[in-house]
């Protein structure tokens, strides 16, 4: 195998079966990669961004293979396809029909869907497949899944488990925020897959207990919040060290010029699926822009919350987010924060209460705005109106997935409404705009808004889950990792410490 450099683009070689043309087995070794990377097409044949600050995605120079119509019309272990049975899952979303066919093929894709769109099994079935009937030795993993946050680990590690056990696969979580000594444990007894944020499994790589040179497919999801939250550099270097004629994934709601990098570096002739975000959303999802006047939000917002059902909320802070908590708390709505300041154990289980519907209202800052699959989620509002609309696609992207309906909806008030305009041009959407007061029958007729019952509550967490008292033994120093060394600005923004 050869790979050479020039200009930032990796050529990499693949050899072939003289006498089938295909690389590899069935669901052994991954199949060596079959060509050259070709030169990149010129102007024409590019096509232009659907969003603005998107790059041009790229021309597939050797032609995909055609989607399928069932999971059974692929070539996958039985196992994995009585898992799906089991699972109720019996049909593939378009991302998954059009992209699985070549990736289980040894091809690179790059996708773009909206989230909630099916990514996580598109990539993950591939992965699983393909890794199938082979063992990883001791800190030698065999597939790697990079994503920005802790809660879309968590999210990748669950909806992925059981097909993982039906074809005898290990796999390891591992994010910041958590023991890194069972992490460390869980790589030097051996697993195969590992699902990861980049910051802690470069501590682990650092401290000798992981080695990537044995990762034959990699997998990045959510690649641009990675690149906006100054990941880059972690991320190309953990690239750099995975075995160079693997296979690479990239998949992400939206595409952006520093994402660009990632693929004219290390993807090998993709095969390229997109989805317009917009588009995607128009049959299942509506966009409302409410004008509220100042002095009014805060009582339209506390009746939007005590609606029938569940609703994320979005603030910019963590400051307001736990303001508004307790204010809602005060009034009788069902509520509970979720922001990096808060830890991770805190984290998991605020979201376990609200998917279980111990609480109806989560309100949280831009961590939630992605890794978060909550099932029936129909509303998500825009307390504060974001500022960019990569962002106001993935807060929206908690609702209306996997084909349910939902509504976004955004309050703006006076000063807010020309830059919610451009906003909104910028991420293709046209929403209804409507004139709203608290107590109007329109603002409930949109939102399910209703009088709160003024009757305070306290959401409590069950006794096996309050803190306990440190050790002695545990009260030393600890070794920094980078979450550590990380701008406390950027783990107050994310809390994505890892």
């Amino acid at each position: 195998m050869n790979r050479t450099r020039t200009n930032d683009r990796y050529t990499r070689t693949r050899s072939v079966d003289a006498d089938s043309g295909k690389g590899g087995s069935r669901f052994g070794s991954p199949a060596p990669r079959r060509s050259a990377r070709p030169s990149r097409p010129g102007g024409d044949g590019r096509r232009p961004a659907a969003i603005q600050g998107e790059f041009a995605l790229p021309r597939t120079i050797t032609p995909a293979l055609p989607a399928v119509e069932g999971f059974a019309d692929l070539d996958m272990p039985g196992q994995l396809l009585a898992a799906l049975g089991s699972a109720g899952v019996t049909a593939p979303f378009p991302i998954q029909a059009a992209t699985l066919p070549n990736t289980l093929a040894d091809r690179d894709v790059l996708g773009r869907g909206r989230t909630g769109s099916g990514k996580t099994l598109a990539f993950g079935l591939a992965l699983l497949a393909r890794t199938a009937g082979q063992r990883a030795k001791a800190r030698q993993p065999l597939g790697l899944v990079l994503v920005p946050t802790r809660e879309l680990a968590q999210q990748v590690t669950d909806a992925l488990t059981p097909y993982a056990r039906s074809v005898k696969l290990r796999l390891v979580t591992v994010v910041g925020g958590m023991s890194i000594g069972r992490q460390a444990s869980a790589l030097r007894g051996g697993t195969e897959i590992v699902v990861a944020t980049p910051g802690r499994l470069k501590d682990l790589i650092d401290r000798g207990d992981c080695q990537l040179n044995q990762v034959a497919i990699t997998v990045l999801d959510e690649a641009d919040q990675m690149a906006d939250m100054g990941f880059m550099p972690q991320v190309t270097a953990l690239l750099d060290q995975v075995r160079p004629e693997g296979q690479r994934m990239l998949f992400s709601a939206t595409l952006d010029r520093n994402v660009d990098l990632l693929v004219r570096r290390y993807l090998t002739d993709p095969v390229v699926h997109s989805v317009d975000p917009s588009a995607g959303a128009v049959t299942t999802m509506e966009h409302h822009v409410l004008h509220v006047h100042g002095a009014d939000k805060h009582a339209a917002t506390t009746e939007i919350a005590a609606r029938d059902g569940r609703v994320i909320m979005f603030l910019d802070t963590k400051h307001a987010v736990d303001k508004l908590t307790q204010d809602l708390l005060s009034s009788g709505v069902q509520a509970a924060a979720l922001h990096g300041g808060k830890s991770q154990p805190q984290r998991t289980r605020t979201l376990t209460q609200f998917k279980s519907g111990h609480v109806n209202v989560l309100v949280a800052t831009n961590v939630a705005a992605r890794g978060i699959h909550v099932d029936h989620l129909d509303l998500v509002v825009n307390v504060d109106p974001p500022t960019d609309h990569k962002d106001y696609l993935h807060r929206g992207g908690r609702t209306a997935r996997a084909g349910e309906s939902g509504s976004v909806v955004t309050l703006v008030t006076p000063n807010q409404r020309r830059g919610m305009v451009r906003l909104m041009a910028d991420a293709g959407i046209r929403p209804q705009t409507t004139q709203v007061r608290s107590g109007d029958e329109t603002l409930s007729r949109i939102t399910g808004a209703k009088a709160p019952t003024g009757i305070p509550v306290v959401i409590t967490a069950p006794m096996t889950e309050r803190p306990k008292k440190r050790s002695a033994t545990s009260r030393g120093r600890r070794r920094p990792t980078s979450a550590d060394r990380r701008p406390a600005a950027l783990q107050s923004l994310t809390g994505a410490a890892a």
